[in-house]
Formats: structure tokens, C-alpha cells, sequence
């Protein structure tokens, strides 16, 4: 019972709630393409910015090349999610083949946080290079009132972020919960 509370299973843990999402994020995109379709098109138009004269050239207003890039994300956001979906299995693989008092088997542990990694990492690049730093920045989307998606950018950045951490912590590399190999 008490490996349930140790860092590999939060570690697990953490990797599914963000697997989860980016699931049902591409999910939800894919069954009702046109809602957020329209966001990605209002963003690289910044039809609903400052109109500042000295950064419009930038603006996309052809709907093919936004409807292009809506569906590279979508295929992102996929990929990211059965990558992470994958970690998770590998995840309970790793804790189910555990020693009992240990938090998990080592090799089978460090192959999820690998994993868990790259599908976290695509998530940071995503909302953080894709949303906060191009969508923000390049195309201006923190003047907009209506088609700011910065706050929720953020937190997913965030809950990625935080979960990279965790699984880098010691006690989620396979071993006991001080890093060294269980007794």
C-alpha cells in the first residue's frame, strides 16, 4: 500500500492526467473541427488585435493556410497524447513488475520517464513555443478579447512542466524513494 504513494506512482499518475487531456483535447478538436478552427484562422488573421500597422504584415488571413496549421496541431496534440498514453502503460508495467517496497522496477521505470519526456516536452512545445510564444507574441493574440488563449496556454504548460519535474525526482527512476536501489 505504501507504494502508492510513492513518487513513481505520482509520477504516473501526473503522466495520465495530462495524457488524458491531450486526448481528449485532440478528441474534442477532431469531432467539432470548426470551433477552434475558427480560433487558430482569428489568431494568424489578427483581425481582432490593435491593428498595429507596424505588426500586421504578419498576419495569415488565408483560410487554407490556417485550416493547414489547425490540422498540424490537431496531429500534434494527437501524437503528444499516444505518446504519453504509451508512458502511462509503461508506467504500470514498471510499478506491477515491482519489487514490494520499492517504487517500481528500474529499467521498465526509466523507459517511462523517457517516454513520459518526449510526449511532456511536446505538450511544453505546443502550448509554450506554439500557443504563448508564436500565437502570443509573433501574432499578437494577447491584444484580443475574444481569441486570447494565453491563460489556458499557460496552465497546460505549467501542468506538463510540473510533471516533468516530478518524474526526474529520485525516487521515480525505479529505485527506493531516496534514489538508491532498494535493500
Amino acid at each position: 500500500m505504501l507504494r502508492f504513494g510513492s513518487v513513481a506512482v505520482a509520477g504516473a499518475v501526473l503522466t495520465g492526467i495530462v495524457a488524458v487531456y491531450m486526448a481528449l483535447v485532440a478528441f474534442g478538436n477532431i469531432t467539432d473541427f470548426g470551433t477552434n478552427r475558427e480560433f487558430v484562422r482569428h489568431v494568424l488573421a489578427m483581425d481582432t488585435t490593435f491593428r498595429d500597422e507596424d505588426v500586421m504584415w504578419r498576419a495569415i488571413e488565408s483560410h487554407a493556410v490556417a485550416d493547414a496549421a489547425y490540422v498540424g496541431i490537431i496531429v500534434w496534440e494527437t501524437l503528444a497524447a499516444a505518446v504519453l498514453l504509451g508512458a502511462v502503460w509503461l508506467w504500470a508495467r514498471g510499478l506491477r513488475r515491482a519489487p514490494s517496497g520499492s517504487g517500481g522496477s528500474a529499467g521498465d521505470m526509466d523507459r517511462a520517464r523517457r517516454v513520459s519526456t518526449l510526449g511532456l516536452v511536446m505538450v511544453v512545445l505546443l502550448f509554450g513555443f506554439g500557443f504563448i510564444v508564436i500565437g502570443g507574441e509573433w501574432f499578437q493574440m494577447w491584444q484580443s478579447s475574444d481569441w486570447n488563449g494565453l491563460e489556458p496556454a499557460g496552465r497546460n504548460v505549467m501542468l506538463a512542466a510540473f510533471t516533468l519535474v516530478v518524474i526526474h525526482l529520485p525516487g521515480a527512476r525505479g529505485s527506493g524513494e531516496d534514489g538508491r536501489p532498494p535493500r
